[in-house]
């Protein structure tokens, strides 16, 4: 089921809402970020067996999730991108992280396997700004003097939505290269100066996996589930470090939740010698004053249920769950979403 879910592409909706029969009440619907998709499958599947209420969510990016949530067309929304205490006040919404990955530079290079090669923040801001154009340029070679690397032309892959996976490559690609910051910048959208357009993480990684040549960015989950070639980054720290779950949980360590205004908290380029450079949280929207009462509860028991039984299943996916202390502090912030009578959704 969650191998099929999966390979629907972006924009597609995991419509668990109906696997036998009729909706139900409590049927929940959100949208948003493809970086979280293949765990929040794989929870609602679950959700659904345990509880018999579905969850129906669009994979179609951040900033579509951000929209939606503004508009009020979904239960919650979905978001990679935090948005600050400001912008949260404004639109009337609440905002916790759900869950933490990391996002991976991805290859397609006859003889390369995953982890052989080795690339850094600077180079990485090259390539993407077109500045280095084949993969025996000199810069390569240094960061792999034993690799054979032909002069095969690199095909740069990108996000054509509006992507938190895109805001937090940006962002790191802001830290550690002024060219980047200066040419470019971060945002969930940004204008590219080379390279192919494709739809969610989904759209990336099918783009690279039948590219010959090309270079793209996903989150960590979609390089498995597609037995993608990652590549090694170069940390703050100066050390060549690989994707894992201990590389995004070393990141993470140093993640202050407790005075993040909002829970705005962004975790790329962390120090640390096993931290991985390109790591982030994904997080939830949800308005304070819903229009559907029953269907925000329902939510807030959704992810709930999640805290408390989904970590297994998101560190099979090589995500990283969020701490229970942080836990308690994003439940305290549930009693903020109110219904017409003034009380708290939430069952705390």
């Amino acid at each position: 089921m969650i191998s099929k879910i999966f390979r629907r592409g972006a924009g597609a909706a995991l419509a668990l809402a109906v696997m036998a029969g009729a909706a139900s009440a409590l049927d929940i619907s959100g949208a948003g970020a493809t970086f979280p998709y293949p765990i929040y499958a794989k929870w609602a599947e679950a959700y659904k067996k345990d509880t018999g209420n579905g969850l129906n969510y669009q994979s179609i990016g951040s900033g579509g999730g951000i929209k939606q949530i503004k508009a009020r067309t979904v239960t919650f929304g979905a978001s990679d991108q935090p948005l600050k205490a400001a912008d949260l006040e404004s639109a009337g919404l609440i905002q916790w992280p759900q869950v933490i990955g990391g996002i991976v530079p991805v290859v397609n290079l006859a003889g390369v396997k995953g982890g052989e090669l080795t690339l850094n923040g600077d180079t990485v801001a090259k390539i993407f700004l077109g500045e280095i154009v084949k993969w025996d340029d000199p810069a390569i070679k240094k960061l792999n003097p034993k690799a054979k690397l032909s002069s095969e032309p690199i095909v740069v892959v990108h996000r054509s939505d509006g992507s938190g996976t895109t805001f937090n490559f940006t962002n790191y690609l802001s830290k550690v290269s002024p060219d980047w910051k200066s040419k470019v910048g971060e945002n969930t959208s940004v204008e590219w100066p080379v390279g192919i357009g494709a739809k969610g993480n989904e759209g990336v990684a099918n783009n690279v996996a039948n590219t010959k040549g090309a270079i793209g960015y996903v989150e960590y989950a979609y390089a498995k589930q597609n037995k993608l070639t990652y590549t090694k980054m170069v940390n703050k720290d100066g050390k060549a470090v690989a994707p894992s779950m201990d590389s995004f949980q070393a990141a993470a360590a140093g993640a202050d939740w407790a005075h993040a205004e909002g829970f705005y908290e962004i975790l790329t380029n962390e120090p640390g010698a096993k931290a991985w450079p390109i790591t982030a949280a994904t997080f939830i929207l949800l308005p304070k004053e819903p229009k559907d009462e029953a269907a925000a509860g329902e939510a807030m028991k959704f992810f709930g249920w999640a805290f408390a039984h989904g970590a297994k299943m998101a560190e099979e996916l090589d995500y990283i769950p969020m701490p229970k202390s942080v836990v308690e502090l994003i439940k305290k912030t549930w009693t903020g979403v109110k219904g017409t009578d003034g009380k708290p959704l939430s069952s705390l």
